[in-house]
């Protein structure tokens, strides 16, 4: 009695510590939310106010009138910078989010279908995860012309695979669980099976698998822009103005590359951030810790 009585502090100040780290897990996931809707406001404010021309301002640095420099135009580097980076998550969550239904599709056929289906998918998924990733992405998007469709379609076809073995696996392992097999035996068809037995168990995967794609996909749109594989030059993105910049870096002006790629890292750490985070809210066996 005594003994119970002296713990039972000790057993509440471990609920409350545990409480309190989901709870700033959850708060993290809620800024990480909120940073990105801000963007897409502040884009939305900005509009295009900040892109005419101002040779009278040209290459000015960093200042109270202008946060983040002026170009060789005299544009606000503020505003193509934000602009920029609402132009990359367009792409970016484009392309991932074709890349995850790729991986889904696939990933659950080869999983539920076995056979020839499963080696098709899994012979494809070691030949794309084995070819170099930077040949196939300007390979795709130089084939496709170029432009946000070209650039789209580059970054979904060299995604999926991983994800798609995630969802293979998951699949593999649902479908030899106990209470599948119960189910099964019970006269429960496929349909319903997968859609009350497999489908809440993948689908946390697949929104996970969504939001890691994610950076992956802004970096490699970025890239293939930089390149000149991508965008196009007269509409701002985060790998124009990296591009533009090599020009003009050597001569000190230094805002033009620094401050737009320190912006681009930021965004993708934040998604890094935001599916981590969720991952572990997620996994039963890590939630808690």
């Amino acid at each position: 009695m005594n003994e119970a009585v002296i713990d039972a502090p000790r057993g509440v100040r471990l609920i409350h510590s545990l409480r309190s780290r989901r709870a700033r897990r959850i708060l993290l996931v809620a800024a990480c939310l909120a940073l990105v809707a801000g963007l897409y406001i502040l884009a939305a404010v900005l509009g295009d106010s900040g892109l005419s021309t101002n040779l009278a301002a040209r290459k000015t640095p960093p200042c109270p009138a202008h946060p983040f420099g002026t170009d060789w135009l005299g544009r606000d580097m503020f505003t193509r910078t934000i602009l920029g980076l609402r132009a990359s998550l367009g792409v970016g969550f484009t392309a991932a989010g074709v890349s995850a239904v790729i991986s889904l599709l696939l990933g659950a056929a080869a999983g539920l279908l076995g056979g020839k289906i499963d080696a098709l998918v899994t012979g494809l998924v070691d030949m794309l995860m084995s070819m170099p990733h930077l040949v196939l992405l300007i390979l795709v998007s130089f084939a496709l012309g170029g432009g946000p469709k070209g650039v789209i379609i580059a970054v979904a076809v060299s995604h999926w695979p991983r994800l798609c073995r995630i969802i293979r696996a998951e699949v593999l392992q649902l479908k030899n669980a106990d209470f599948v097999r119960i189910s099964r035996r019970l006269g429960r068809g496929p349909a319903f099976i997968a859609r009350r037995h497999m489908l809440p168990h993948v689908i946390p995967q697949f929104v996970i698998g969504l939001l890691l794609l994610f950076p992956h996909a802004i970096l490699h749109a970025a890239g293939l822009t930089f390149l000149g594989f991508g965008l196009s030059p007269h509409k701002p993105s985060i790998g124009i103005l990296l591009a533009e910049s090599m020009r003009h870096i050597s001569t000190g002006y230094w805002w033009l590359a620094v401050i737009p790629g320190l912006a681009l890292v930021s965004l993708v750490l934040v998604f890094d951030l935001l599916g981590s985070t969720l991952r572990v809210l997620s996994d039963p066996k890590t939630r808690q810790e």
